[in-house]
């Protein structure tokens, strides 16, 4: 039998490996330089409510709900092109790539995020993230409340989990207590939506950007889990 890896780490992807507003903003500008401002408005509309109501932004799904407003618009193709063919290699944070080898220096490297079946493993794929954990990628509709299939999954004495949303980190750390170090990564809006934010209690570390993961040591990563 294989030895029970002493500590797994775990990343977020969106906000927190690849820069998920500025592919926001990439698609806010080709709706409404190709489709007009009104059907881009009515896009953001649909993907606001399936985000309300699916608790993960859905973008393809918010396509095809989109699509039974415009049944015969045959630009809808050319849309869901765009998210699918987008670079997202490009899009991958300064220094995330580093971050990521720093890690694996000491234990498995595992990618868990939220999202569609669809839309989320393709960034992954397509960004190259991947290959780069060597296929380790968990993708739920909400990861905070899968860790037992984490654990079942990917084993481990500890966990570091670093992500953007403190909100996540919060409900992991009550399940796995001392067992996980949480770092919370200030990057994307929600890290900084101050009433989300102030309301929570502080994760065990917090950097100001990915790649300051290479500036920590493993000693410190299971200190702060305690502290």
């Amino acid at each position: 039998m294989p030895a029970l890896p002493q500590t797994v780490f775990l990343f977020d992807v969106d906000n927190t490996l690849l820069d998920n507003d500025a592919i926001r903003a990439d698609l806010a500008s080709h709706l409404a330089a190709e489709f007009g401002q009104l059907p881009a408005d009515r896009y953001w509309a649909i993907l606001e409510d399936l985000r309300i109501e699916l608790g993960y932004v859905d973008y393809l799904g918010a396509l095809q709900r989109y699509r039974l407003d415009a049944l015969n618009d045959p630009q809808l193709l050319l849309m869901s092109a765009f998210l699918i063919d987008y670079p997202f290699a490009d899009r991958i944070y300064p220094g995330a790539l580093e971050a990521l080898a720093h890690a694996r220096q000491w234990g498995p490297t595992v990618i868990l995020s939220d999202g569609d079946v669809v839309f989320q493993p393709r960034k992954v794929q397509r960004s190259g993230l991947w290959n780069v954990v060597e296929g380790r990628v968990l993708i739920y509709i909400h990861k905070e409340l899968m860790l037992d299939d984490l654990q079942r999954c990917h084993p481990a004495a500890h966990y570091v989990m670093v992500d953007d949303k403190l909100r996540i980190l919060t409900a992991m750390k009550k399940v796995l207590g001392e067992r996980l170090t949480t770092v919370f990564v200030r990057q994307g809006h929600y890290a900084f939506e101050a009433d989300v934010v102030n309301a929570l209690p502080p994760a065990d570390l917090t950097i100001d950007a990915i790649a300051d993961i290479t500036r920590l040591d493993l000693g410190a990563l299971h200190a702060a889990a305690s502290t």
